[in-house]
């Protein structure tokens, strides 16, 4: 009897370490990282060329194929502003870091979606494409202990959805740029409290 209540109590005490680190963590990583400011303001920039090449007269296929094309500065333009901001781009050192990178990669997969989209529905493109990017943010919401992160991650695929079947793509991307320069504030706010 005394064997199980000694394995409970190690068992017990094993997770409450774990969990203490695990917060460690993520306070560094949310510190370090600044809560991914860096890639937020330049989804500000990406959300801005997506709106200047929706005002275009090109045909809704050469929008959509730049709307695509726009997303491949994200990563250069994300470099510039961490080190503009002083912000950790690699966090080194913080195993966390990786499971950033994954919450990121998996969004990829989900492009695979608005790709079907482009062809079989261009018109809604862009639309799932904000749903898409919004409903990513969501583990980050766990990674970086951030509520802007949860509310906008249900909020922009549902603001998206309504505002994509009722008005055309450019008022979508005009206001995805809006929210972004909005989380972007709400997330530098956060970030002064840590």
């Amino acid at each position: 009897m005394v064997e199980w209540q000694n394995i409970f109590i190690f068992a017990s005490k094993t997770k409450q370490l774990l969990s203490m680190e695990l917060n460690e963590l993520i306070k560094d990583c949310s510190k370090r990282q600044k809560k991914g400011l860096h890639f937020i303001m330049a989804s500000i920039v990406i959300w801005g060329l997506i709106l200047v090449v929706h005002l275009t007269d090109m045909e809704i296929e050469q929008k959509n194929l730049w709307t695509f094309c726009s997303a491949a500065v994200l990563f250069p333009l994300a470099w510039g502003i961490s080190k503009w901001l002083k912000i950790d781009f690699e966090g080194k050192g913080n195993p966390l870091t990786k499971a950033g990178i994954l919450f990121s990669v998996n969004q990829i997969l989900y492009i695979l979606i608005a790709m079907w989209v482009f062809a079989a529905v261009p018109s809604k493109m862009l639309m799932v494409y904000a749903m898409i990017f919004g409903a990513h943010l969501m583990p980050f919401s766990w990674l970086y202990k951030s509520k802007s992160y949860l509310v906008l991650s249900i909020f922009i695929p549902i603001f998206a959805l309504i505002i994509g079947l009722i008005y055309p793509p450019q008022i979508l991307a005009g206001l995805m740029a809006i929210i972004e320069v909005v989380f972007a504030i709400c997330l530098f706010y956060e970030c002064k409290k840590l």
